[in-house]
Order: structure tokens, then sequence, then C-alpha cells
């Protein structure tokens, strides 16, 4: 029985490969491993692997295929990182996702989210995915973009920020925001207070966006100024806005007549953003989605551009993803394109 111990525990150590990887900057490699080396840890409770940082290098110990793709994220890491963008818990789950979906890591994934940086005065924000670096891309050369998929994605965050980019840049002379005022599934009754105090709540999540990039006091110049407009849906009608970037969000609550009424709101100048998670209507039971139907109408329209967010997408923690990934496994969520 011992010998045969023996030659198992040999068996284990010759399927193991021992690689080094150094990197010349010493102060992106503690960034790299995370605070308190959180990041190695991570993947080593994930991942059959042992990772040891010592200097500007990181020592890898695992079965020698693995240990080749654990390498390689890490070199992705770096790659990330001299080029200003965040490795994070978020980035480390993301790449581990990869291996175990996949069984290799696409060494381009950094790459392609290289060039598109979007600087506002309180935060400067890079792409995190290929997805999300797509998607810039079309909001920055498109007329028009409809971005379609689940929560986490940053869809409407990454569109508010293209928006107040653009602003800044003088590309557009205001911002407009604007979502129907649908209820998720809850009767909330005669909400107290004015107009305004009504429809607060519907349109919170753009403010917050908006206070996240240019601060509390400037929303309010912008707003007196009439550079910002945040309204429900139902006020677009009859408008046409020029020179402007209009961001419908929560799309998927607006029915077909809505969604051909904003659509036809576009005058000279103007950029639209469009984005939905067709999987969270909370239309009337039967009620047919205009983000649905748009999709399907518009889809070979020259000038219209369309992303289709997934799993991989999305930078919430990274349960979200997971809880992404199992419903569209289940079937719950489906691809329009």
């Amino acid at each position: 029985m011992a010998a045969t111990a023996a030659r198992n525990n040999t068996q284990k150590l010759e399927s193991l490969a021992t690689e080094r990887v150094a990197f010349p900057d010493n102060r992106l490699v503690l960034h790299l491993c995370g605070a308190l080396d959180g990041h190695l840890k991570q993947m080593e409770e994930c991942l059959p692997v042992s990772l040891q940082p010592l200097g500007n290098g990181i020592t890898i110990t695992a079965p020698t295929a693995l240990a080749k793709k654990v390498r390689q994220l890490l070199e992705n890491g770096y790659a990330a990182l001299e080029q200003g963008h965040m490795v994070d818990q978020q980035w480390v789950e993301q790449g581990m996702q990869t291996l175990d979906e996949e069984g290799a890591l696409p060494a381009q994934d950094h790459q392609a989210c290289a060039g598109t940086v979007l600087r506002t005065p309180r935060r400067t924000l890079h792409p995190r995915t290929p997805g999300q670096a797509d998607y810039l891309h079309k909001l920055a050369t498109t007329d028009l973009t409809f971005a379609i998929g689940p929560a986490g994605t940053g869809k409407t965050f990454l569109a508010v920020a293209a928006a107040v980019t653009q602003w800044l840049e003088g590309r557009v002379a205001r911002i407009i925001l604007t979502r129907p005022a649908v209820e998720a599934g809850e009767r909330l009754g005669f909400l107290p207070g004015d107009l305004q105090a009504k429809v607060d709540p519907y349109l919170r999540p753009l403010y917050d966006a908006l206070h996240a990039m240019l601060g509390p006091e400037k929303v309010e110049r912008m707003l007196l100024r009439a550079e910002l407009e945040i309204a429900p849906l139902a006020y677009m009608r009859g408008r046409t806005l020029e020179e402007a970037f209009i961001i419908l969000d929560e799309a998927q609550n607006t029915t077909a007549e809505q969604m051909k009424m904003f659509l036809t709101r576009f005058g000279e100048g103007s950029r639209m953003a469009v984005s939905g998670d067709i999987t969270q209507r909370d239309l009337p039971k039967g009620q047919p989605s205009g983000l649905v139907q748009a999709a399907k109408i518009l889809q070979n329209v020259p000038g219209v551009a369309f992303v289709q967010f997934t799993h991989r997408d999305v930078v919430r923690h990274p349960l979200v993803r997971k809880i992404v990934q199992a419903y569209e496994q289940s079937g719950q969520s489906k691809k329009l394109f």
C-alpha cells in the first residue's frame, strides 16, 4: 500500500509544471497581485494552482496545460495595467471564467479593450470586456446604437459616460436621458409630492450615473442651463431633438408605439443610444416590447448598430455573472441577433 501511495504521489508531482513569469515594473506587479496578494489567492481558491510572488515575478505551479494558461492570464493582466486599465476581483474572475468555459485565454482581450478611454471630471473609464469596447466604439461612430443584454454589463453607465464625453468635447450641445415610467411588478399607488417627485424614483439610476461622473453640483448647473434633461419617455412626444446625445434606458419596457415615437425624435446633429434587457420586461402580460420589435425591424438598416451583451460582459459582483449565466443556460435569456 505504501508503495502504491508513493507511486501516486510521484505521478502527481510529475504532472505538475513550474513556471516563473517576470515583469519589468514592480509597481504594476503589486497591482497585478492585488492587496495582500488577494488576486493570486483568488486564483488559488478556484484553480488547482499555486502562485508565489517574489520580487518582480510570480512562480506558477500547476498541471502543465493549466500553468501555461495561468501564465497567459497574468501576462494579459500586466499588459492591461500597462495600458492604464484596472485589474480587480471582477477582472480576475472573468479571466478564470474564460479558462473554465473555453479552455484557453484569448491573448487579445486586453488589446480589444485598448484605445477607447472616456475621461469625465470625476472618472476615467476603460472598457472592461471586448463587448464593452465594441459598444463604446459604436457609441462614438454610429448615430443610433442599441445595446441589449443582462444587468451589470454597463449598458446605461457607459452610454451616459459617452454622452458626457461628447458634451465636454463640444460634439453635442446637450444630453437628454429618458426611460419609461413602468413599475417593476409592483403597484406603487399614488406617490406623494409634485410631478417631479413622482417620476424621480424611475429616473434615479440616471441621476446616479451622472453624479458619479460630474458631481451633483455640476449636474444641477447643467439642468438649470438646459444642457441636461432627465425626463420620462412620455415627455418626448411631439419634439425634435437636435444637437443632443439622447439615451433611452430600460427600453424593454417601451411599447411598439412608444419606441417608434422615440426613434422618430431624431434631429440634426443628434446621436441616440437605446439600452435594455429583454428578459426583465415589466409590461402588462401579452404586451409586446418595442425594443424586441425594433431590433427585428432595424437590424439591417444602415447607420443603426447593435451590441448583444452576455454574461461574459457582466462587471458587477462575480456572483451576478454566475446568475446571468445560469439564466442563459436555462433558456430564459434570448438572443435577438
